[in-house]
């Protein structure tokens, strides 16, 4: 064990998280999103027994954003004409606002079918057991500066 590590992030995620490099992104994945078939080219981590906000919280301890992109974090938009609520993505602006000095204007949102394609380049994709919808949300690695 180690201190001041968040006891949720794995030996597994902590390597991926180490080994990826500036402008490599992670996608944090509810559990509907389909992983395996989008991460064939990616790490796929299994964390199943978690929910999104606290994964998220615990790599944005660790994680540095993208300084150089407007949005190193990005959603999933809800598809139009669907009417699902989306109240976890204030969850997530919280998150992100505690780690990041731009807060909200961080996060952007990606239209569906481009946001699979984007989870497709992906250096890695945790797969959740989130029931939330449209709870999907890609990081984009940033440069230690600290």
């Amino acid at each position: 064990m180690l201190k001041k590590i968040p006891k949720i992030l794995s030996p597994e995620l902590l390597k991926v998280l180490c080994e990826m490099g500036h402008s490599d992104r992670i996608v944090i994945a509810d559990g509907n999103f389909p992983a395996e078939s989008m991460g064939k080219n990616a790490i796929v981590i299994r964390m199943d027994g978690h929910g999104i906000p606290e994964i998220l919280d615990a790599i944005l301890e660790l994680f540095p954003l993208d300084t150089y992109v407007d949005h190193p974090v990005n959603l999933m938009q809800v598809m139009p004409g669907d009417t699902v609520e989306t109240p976890i993505w204030d969850t997530y602006q919280d998150i992100v606002c505690k780690y990041d000095a731009r807060k909200e204007k961080a996060i952007g949102q990606i239209e569906r079918f481009a946001f699979y394609e984007e989870a497709k380049k992906a250096y890695a994709i945790i797969a959740t057991g989130e029931t939330a919808l449209y709870a999907n949300i890609l990081l984009q690695k940033g440069v230690v500066t600290d």
